[in-house]
């Protein structure tokens, strides 16, 4: 499918604005959905009651009672909700505590497994960090600027002991000791303000997810007992050996405030609890059976590269291998403000274990229709742009009417070529909660498609949660979304583009790859 071409839903389109005030809020409250007499929350509503997808989507849609500081307050101690996937691949936790003098020393814990349970090394890090402006390219996020004061690594074998001074001795000859093996569970430099070596560049390390952040908070359950704080950091490159030149432009899994997390988040508080000396070890848990069937959504509003922001709804069929996504994209955020939908579908092949990616399965994605539902008047603008059968029948895009582009093979406008062939990797895991979480292969940092087996991911995207077991009823339940939408937008009378707190004054699309 261009299955990660929209199960990662990727279009990007570069918004080019020109915004007044961006920086002038110290807090954005977006619980409100006073803005839209006629919120989707209420139109979603008229769905039937068992549509429990919609019903989640309509919570997205709404908001999510998400709170925005603008600038962040990230005072305090931050730390992982589970054992994360880097590319590589990389299994991590991460510890960081962020100081009233802007010092912070970060833990990033790696290991040998895809549960956490078998520490291998663990880096210290410490420095000083400075919160700049409202970031002009993803809306929302705050960037920063950090200086590093001192590297160390710590290793909890004599292997890994071993083997890390002589991989680091290759690049950092005699100032890691010489040739000399190290020992477990001792402190040394890899960097600090007198070396004149860095050796921390022989394992990719760069610590550029500071330059961008963002923190929600939320009262889960609608309970005012039960504060959540979450922290965004920047991205990490795909390509381990990008990283220290990528500036992020989308973020990571969220890390919780130690003090405000999830109550049922054990693993934050064994993370809390850590040091370079005493890792984290998370409890063990099987590897769940990928099982591609019934109905799976987002749980939040999803960012990703070059101002993109979206929501998922996928079905998989599993008596004939075939799959339907619906992709509805946003100008915000937090999901509120609808610029185009993609209805897509096609089929995939039966999977297999990953021989790379611990608890990964492999797949083959094809698309071979898709149609397209342009929501408010720029979207429309830029699809009448496009000369003879590139994007659907020439300028007869209106804001709010879906086109099938299967026979003009795709969108250029939008970077999609029909058919399309990718390789995909897929895991699942049951939340603290019993509910059934998938996660599919992160995009290529570099914008490109992994249309070759090489090229397949190593590391995932935000999970979609399983909300119904069935795949019946799901084209019907799109298209009442998309009227929800549509009537949410303004679209159904005259139609106008939300921007909030924004002045746009000038928006050139510049169309570079689906990704």
């Amino acid at each position: 499918m261009s299955f990660s071409a929209f199960l990662g839903t990727h279009v990007s389109l570069f918004l080019i604005i020109i915004i007044n005030g961006i920086g002038e809020c110290t807090l954005l409250h977006y619980a409100d959905s006073r803005s839209n007499p006629l919120s989707l929350e209420k139109n979603i509503g008229r769905l039937p009651k068992d549509f429990q997808c919609h019903h989640m989507l309509k919570h997205l849609h709404n908001g999510a009672r998400i709170t925005v500081q603008m600038p962040p307050n990230i005072e305090g101690h931050w730390v992982s909700t589970s054992c994360e996937v880097r590319s590589g691949p990389e299994f991590i936790t991460r510890s960081y505590k962020f100081y009233n003098n802007n010092t912070f020393k970060a833990y990033q814990f790696y290991y040998k497994d895809n549960h956490c349970t078998t520490p291998t090394y663990t880096l210290v890090i410490r420095g000083k960090l400075r919160l700049r402006q409202a970031s002009w390219i993803i809306r929302g996020g705050t960037e920063a600027d950090y200086q590093l004061h001192r590297i160390q690594i710590i290793c909890h074998s004599e292997l890994v002991a071993k083997e890390m001074s002589q991989r680091l001795n290759r690049s950092c000859r005699g100032v890691v000791g010489g040739g000399v093996s190290w020992e477990p569970n001792v402190s040394f430099d890899l960097w600090n303000e007198d070396m004149g070596c860095d050796c921390s560049r022989a394992l990719n390390f760069a610590m550029h997810e500071l330059q961008l952040m963002r923190v929600e908070k939320q009262y889960l359950h609608h309970n005012l007992d039960h504060l959540v704080e979450e922290l965004f950091l920047g991205d990490i490159h795909t390509e381990p050996a990008q990283r220290m030149y990528y500036r992020p432009s989308s973020y990571q899994a969220a890390l919780q405030n130690a003090k405000n997390h999830d109550h049922t988040c054990i693993a934050c508080r064994i993370i809390y609890r850590s040091d370079e000396h005493h890792p984290p070890i998370l409890p063990p848990k099987a590897d769940l059976t990928i099982g591609l069937h019934g109905q799976w959504v987002s749980q939040r509003c999803e960012v990703r590269p070059e101002v993109l922001f979206l929501t998922r709804h996928f079905v998989f069929h599993d008596k004939n291998n075939t799959w339907e996504g619906n992709y509805y994209h946003y100008s915000d955020p937090i999901c509120k403000h609808p610029t185009f939908t993609i209805y897509a579908k096609g089929r995939y092949s039966r999977g297999v274990h990953s021989n790379k990616v611990m608890g990964g399965t492999e797949f083959v994605f094809k698309v071979n229709h898709m149609r397209v539902t342009p929501m408010d008047v720029a979207t429309a603008s830029l699809l009448n742009v496009f000369n003879g059968n590139e994007c659907g029948q020439e300028g007869s895009w209106q804001v709010g009417v879906e086109q099938d582009v299967t026979h003009t093979n795709g969108c250029v406008a939008l970077g999609i070529r029909l058919p399309h062939t990718e390789y995909e990797l897929f895991r699942m895991e049951k939340d603290a909660r019993g509910r059934y979480l998938l996660y599919n292969g992160q995009r290529p940092s570099d914008g490109s498609s992994p249309d070759r087996p090489e090229k397949r991911a190593t590391s995932f995207q935000t999970p979609l949660c399983q909300c119904s077991s069935t795949s019946q009823g799901s084209e019907r339940g799109s298209h009442e979304i998309d009227r929800a939408l549509r009537i949410n937008s303004g679209s159904d009378t005259n139609c106008h583009i939300h921007w909030g707190t924004l002045s746009v004054l000038t928006m050139v699309y510049l169309l570079l790859f689906l990704s």
